[in-house]
């Protein structure tokens, strides 16, 4: 219940005064005084030191407490709490942000505060200051370096009670190199990090250059290096920036397109804008999906840990352009992010908007001021040190009579006035006497004092020449600044670009339906060409295995992949993966397993591919039992279907598709017998049926290999002798290459005519093919393997191979693939060319990186050991 209260009496002689106050103007001048208390006391740096107040009272609180880089962490909660009663009377919240924030790597360019324990993240916060643990880095040092030296003014704490530092003497430009955010009341200031030692190297030059001009010194800093490294798109902005110190730049994630399944491609995302975190944008992504705005995207993984550092991994789904997609998340989401910069900082009090040349003069003429400050101070210290050096050497010379003169004395006060008259002595020096210490009183003493004396006055007139002379002092400061580059100097993280580098014409988002030509390697690779023209194997320089079979399609359509088992399994080219243009070469190890698609029994492999056009010839294949069938081509409209009946134990050992069904259809047995007769011999016949008699075999004969071959082409016959009880992939055959000219026709079910004859150790054929020419062999491991030259006698011997064979295949029979492959080595030629003259292709945008990097033969003694390189990006 509330109680009734009255006012308590007045005095008798108290006198009512009324004022009337104008609101209006009460209120403005409240304001100007809060809206100034704001500027200056909290959301504003100094020009000179970069610093806020309430950094700068944190970082000077951790140097009273001791908490050097070579000691231990203490609790950040002890720290606020420091700062909070002695410097900045303000909430603890406040403190420790601005702890937080001095410490994080994603955030500062070069951390002041060594953070131990959860300092948080781009997407969280950081744990409670009693958590949490602290201590200064080495870079905050050399902030603090001779702060004891008079280098700054020291003003009164907020209760009179303490002094602080009004500004640190910062021994490299902070500001610049960490950049500053602040919002006050009608102003804010959004600076940007920058490179360390492309800063000093600017500030460097200025010194030696005064009247350098803006283009001078951007030729060491070229734009912003940001913690999280990035791209930086634009330099326009920049320049602007640097010039009136307003303008903005673009920063884009670093981003590539990988192979993130054996099925699918990704966007593999390793490098974000400024301050954005991986949260950010995957909320952003999955709006956007959500919304239907962004397509094309199936996944969302975020891989980051603490040994890789950030990766994102974006899958494309399949039929999409992961180029297009790539660029509609630099469009949509925070993946590509706008920086507006504005320099505004405190300079003599004032809040002023500063270009690169003014921040980098404000910074050097107030390190030349520390510099002189500090040696004024140390030639005080000195000279008051030389003074008493020079009074003690005095009393050594004479110490008997010094001793009697103290001892004949009543107290000190009369033994320092008679000291002072007696010897001439100041009462300084007459003071240091009396405090002398009786070990002191011996000659090597004296020979100390006068080694102490000689330097003394050698450094004395080293500073008196350094304060006369400002080339000297500026000398100085250079190199003091060269010193902390190389000590904390890291390279540039940040990759400038002056455009997107982005062709002038869009890319589709989804693949169209263009012709393309589907391949399977004889490890079963499979993988589709990114046009009609296929890829030529000839050159010889295949980086894996020899190409099976080739089917021309679209990219939206499908084809039939044949097993040993006389299955037909229909596969989409839209999920193969898309072969890079090479020069003439096949380079199948982008291609993706057969197994990443279907999953075959353990004894069933795949043989060929197939086009599963009806108007086709239809499918001609071989059993190891030497049936032969051709497939009719009314083929299902299922996944799959059979194609042969197989008698008990056998299997299928080619397939192969028929192009224009004259040609012959060849069986090559493991006892060394090549039959082939024309393919109209057989047939068509349904899918179920077992086929007909293709090849008679021999007792303990199979067949090892089945294939068609054009008659009127230049075909060769490959063949390959071994043991039968060697170990697979042990032995190193001897190959024979015979013309197919040589083998007479045959008809079918009869046994063929010999086609190589056995060496000693030799007992059957390990491997055989027969096609038209180039030819090539292969190891396991896909290097080539060398051929015999082709020799007449078709039932000769053969010749050891150099290595052991793995595969064989030919050359696909498209000639347009030459000139594409052709075509595609040119234009290739021409891009090398026009690059190394310092031009660029048209149509892909001056896409040159700027890099600042230190010599290796760094000098801090010179004033050009900063230069610049340019090279075209990746």
């Amino acid at each position: 219940m509330a109680r009734r209260t009255t006012a308590p009496p007045q005095d008798d002689d108290f006198v009512e005064n009324i004022i009337d106050i104008d609101v209006s103007d009460e209120m403005q001048q409240a304001f100007l005084e809060y809206s100034y208390s704001v500027i200056f006391s909290r959301a504003l740096p100094d020009a000179r030191d970069g610093l806020k107040p309430v950094q700068r009272r944190i970082l000077y609180a951790m140097h009273e407490q001791g908490l050097r880089p070579d000691r231990g962490h203490v609790k950040s909660a002890r720290i606020v709490g420091e700062v909070m009663g002695k410097y900045h009377p303000h909430g603890d919240t406040a403190i420790y942000d601005a702890l937080v924030r001095m410490a994080q790597p994603f955030t500062m360019r070069l951390p002041l505060v060594d953070g131990h324990g959860n300092f948080g993240s781009l997407d969280d916060g950081p744990a409670a200051p009693r958590y949490t643990e602290a201590r200064m880095a080495p870079a905050a040092l050399a902030m603090l370096a001779s702060l004891d030296e008079d280098t700054v003014d020291f003003v009164p704490t907020y209760d009179d009670q303490l002094t602080q530092p009004g500004v640190l003497p910062a021994a490299f430009p902070n500001l610049l190199v960490n950049g500053a955010s602040g919002i006050a009341v009608g102003m804010a200031t959004n600076m940007p990090p920058h490179n360390l030692v492309e800063v000093i190297g600017a500030a460097r030059h200025l010194i030696a250059h005064p009247d350098c001009s803006l283009d001078d010194l951007m030729k060491f800093v070229p734009g912003p290096d940001l913690p999280c490294g990035g791209k930086v798109i634009g330099l326009e902005g920049i320049r602007d920036a640097y010039l009136t110190g307003r303008g903005s730049f673009k920063t884009r994630a670093t981003a590539r397109i990988e192979n993130v399944t054996p099925r699918k491609k990704g966007i593999v995302v390793t490098e974000l804008p400024y301050l954005v975190g991986p949260e950010k944008v995957r909320d952003k992504i999955k709006d956007l999906v959500q919304s239907k705005k962004l397509q094309g995207i199936s996944d969302f993984k975020d891989l980051t840990d603490r040994k890789h550092g950030l990766r994102l991994v974006i899958e494309v789904k399949n039929g999409f352009n992961p180029e297009a997609v790539l660029e509609q998340l630099y469009k949509l989401t925070p993946m590509e992010d706008s920086f507006g910069i504005n320099n505004v900082a405190l300079v003599d009090g004032q809040p002023r908007t500063l270009g690169l040349k003014d921040l980098l003069r404000v910074y050097v003429d107030f390190r030349t001021d520390v510099v002189r400050r500090r040696s004024a101070h140390r030639l005080g210290k000195r000279e008051e040190r030389l003074h008493l050096v020079e009074g003690l050497l005095i009393a050594i010379l004479d110490i008997d009579e010094v001793i009697a003169v103290i001892r004949s004395s009543d107290d000190a006060a009369v033994a320092r006035e008679r000291l002072m008259q007696v010897f001439e002595l100041s009462e300084a020096q007459a003071t240091y006497i009396l405090d002398l210490q009786l070990r002191r009183l011996t000659k090597f003493s004296r020979m100390e004092l006068e080694s102490e004396r000689d330097q003394l006055q050698t450094e004395i007139a080293a500073l008196r020449e350094l304060l006369a002379d400002e080339t000297k002092l500026l000398k100085l400061v250079s190199k003091e600044l060269a010193e902390i580059a190389k000590a904390h100097g890291t390279p540039r993280r940040t990759v400038l670009l002056e455009s997107s580098g982005q062709s002038a014409t869009a890319t589709p988002l989804e693949v169209g339906d263009d012709p393309c030509h589907v391949l399977l390697s004889t490890t079963g690779l499979l993988a589709r060409t990114a046009d009609a023209s296929p890829l030529s194997n000839e050159g010889g320089r295949a980086r894996h295995d020899a190409i099976v079979a080739t089917v021309a399609t679209t990219a939206r359509g499908d084809f039939g992949l044949v097993t040993s088992a006389g299955r037909v399994i229909r596969l989409g080219a839209l999920e193969l993966p898309t072969l890079p243009p090479t020069h003439g070469a096949p380079n199948l190890s982008g291609g993706a397993p057969v197994a990443s698609y279907l999953e075959l029994a353990a004894d069933e492999t795949p043989l060929t591919i197939m086009s599963l056009a009806p108007d086709s010839p239809g499918l001609a294949l071989g059993t190891a039992q030497g049936v032969v069938k051709r497939v009719q081509t009314d083929y299902p409209a299922k996944d799959r279907w059979e194609t042969v009946t197989l008698k008990p134990g056998d299997r299928v050992v080619g397939a192969v598709e028929l192009r224009t069904g004259e040609e012959h259809l060849v069986f090559v047995t493991s006892d060394a017998q090549l039959l082939h007769f024309p393919a109209a011999a057989v047939r068509p016949q349904g899918r179920t049926a077992g086929g007909m008699a293709g090849v008679r075999l021999s007792p303990q004969a199979c067949v090892v290999f089945f294939g068609a071959v054009d008659p009127a082409a230049d075909a060769v016959v490959v063949t390959g002798a071994g043991a039968s009880d060697a170990l697979p992939g042990t032995q190193v055959p001897s190959l024979k290459v015979t013309p197919f000219d040589e083998y007479p026709a045959k008809g079918r079910a009869t046994g063929g005519v010999r086609c190589q004859r056995f060496l000693h150790g030799e007992d059957r054929l390990v491997l055989a093919w027969v096609g038209a020419q180039p030819v090539r062999a292969a190891q396991a491991n896909g290097a080539a393997v060398t051929l015999p030259e082709p020799t007449d006698r078709r039932d000769g011997s053969g010749v050891a191979a150099k290595a052991v064979v793995a595969a064989i295949g030919g050359a696909l029979p498209e000639a347009a693939a030459v000139s594409a492959a052709a075509a595609a080595a040119s234009a290739s030629t021409q891009g090398d060319a026009a690059d190394a003259a310092g031009e660029l292709p048209p149509n892909t945008g001056p896409t040159r990186e700027r890099v600042v990097v230190l010599r290796d033969d760094y000098d801090p003694d010179s004033l050009e050991d900063v230069v610049q390189v340019e090279r075209p990006a990746d």
